[in-house]
């Protein structure tokens, strides 16, 4: 199914740099948000602590609910409403992990019945402890950075076929994560640099798509968990799953493209690289607006009715997909283009 023109010039590369501008100003405002904010907002799958959702026949003030759970020796937690307003539902949490047995859920409905008159259903408790949830957040760091690395490794093979020089990089890299991981040091210093590394490499070694790809997943990470920092939503591991799937989904978009940049430079041997590369962006523009468009479709319905529990979740592909469709065409292709600047300099 073909919903553009086969002849339509759209000057996708013309606007490189507005739209290099646009990344540039998104990046900031996520990192700036993130300093101000001193990190994300981690739940407790990072962090530790219990969660407890609770379920009333009516309407409950969230300050009597805190009195009920001083007297149920649940201290600083904090207490918010949960999925609609006729639920009656409220999500409790606290940084102290809790004892989810028969003599711990009977204490804490009889504190809540004592200060609200109302029966309180418990409807679910999970509890992580403070050690695993630091471990779970080292493993979701080093999730991202391995995804990232082992599909720069798959595009500088199909695109360039250097599958040796691109493994020596990967196993080095990965021996020198785990190494610096030996001494306790921080895994977000570790990984970032780690990935700056990964980018010189592919500089010196000419490795140009694989560049231009993870230089785009790097991108699209970074301003979704921008928007989960600004918006001041939860960061926990369902999250870091849509993370992941944003990766995979956004650079499938950006090997079609390059296949087809690809194609069209064994066929237009006389055209310059932008002339080609507009060319391509615009052959395969049916194909992104009809798949993006129908995968938007079901995101926005899950955002819009999945309700609360998958809500962030459907919120993070949302943007991701978003940012994802736009990195293919406004920073993976321009990246070429920079890089042809590179080679005539030499």
């Amino acid at each position: 199914m073909q919903f553009i023109k086969p002849n339509t010039k759209i000057d996708f590369i013309g606007k490189r740099y507005i739209a290099f501008s646009l990344s540039g100003l998104l990046i900031l405002i996520s990192i700036i948000s993130l300093i101000i904010h001193g990190g994300l907002n981690y739940g407790i799958d990072f962090l530790g602590g219990s969660i407890i959702q609770l379920k009333f026949n009516s309407p409950v003030e969230i300050s009597k609910i805190k009195s009920g759970l001083e007297s149920a020796d649940i201290h600083k937690a904090t207490v918010q409403t949960f999925g609609e307003d006729k639920d009656n539902e409220y999500l409790i949490r606290t940084d102290t992990p809790v004892k989810a047995n028969r003599e711990f859920t009977d204490k804490l409905e009889q504190a809540l019945k004592s200060i609200t008159g109302q029966n309180a259903q418990i409807q679910r408790i999970e509890i992580v402890g403070p050690k695993v949830g630091k471990e779970l957040q080292n493993k979701a760091l080093l999730a991202i950075f391995y995804s990232l690395l082992f599909l720069a490794i798959y595009i500088s093979g199909r695109f360039e076929f250097k599958w040796v020089a691109s493994g020596i990089i990967a196993l080095a890299l990965m021996g020198v994560v785990y190494f610096f991981s030996i001494f306790k040091i921080n895994m977000a210093i570790i990984t970032g640099f780690a990935l700056l590394v990964t980018f010189v490499f592919f500089w010196f070694l000419n490795l140009k798509y694989a560049m231009a790809a993870i230089v785009a997943l790097v991108h699209d990470v970074l301003i979704t968990v921008g928007m989960f920092s600004i918006f001041g939503k939860e960061f926990n591991l369902p999250i870091v799953a849509a993370v992941l799937a944003i990766i995979g989904y956004s650079l499938n978009d950006t090997i079609i493209i390059f296949d087809r940049i690809r194609e069209n430079l064994a066929k237009h041997t006389k055209s310059s690289l932008v002339a080609v590369i507009n060319k391509s962006l615009n052959e395969t523009l049916s194909r992104t607006i009809l798949t993006s468009g129908l995968t938007l479709f079901v995101v926005i319905a899950l955002f819009v009715l999945g309700g609360g529990i998958i809500h962030d979740f459907a919120f993070a592909l949302l943007v991701g997909m978003i940012v994802g469709v736009y990195s293919s065409i406004y920073v993976a292709s321009p990246i070429l283009i920079a890089w042809q600047g590179k080679a005539k300099k030499k």
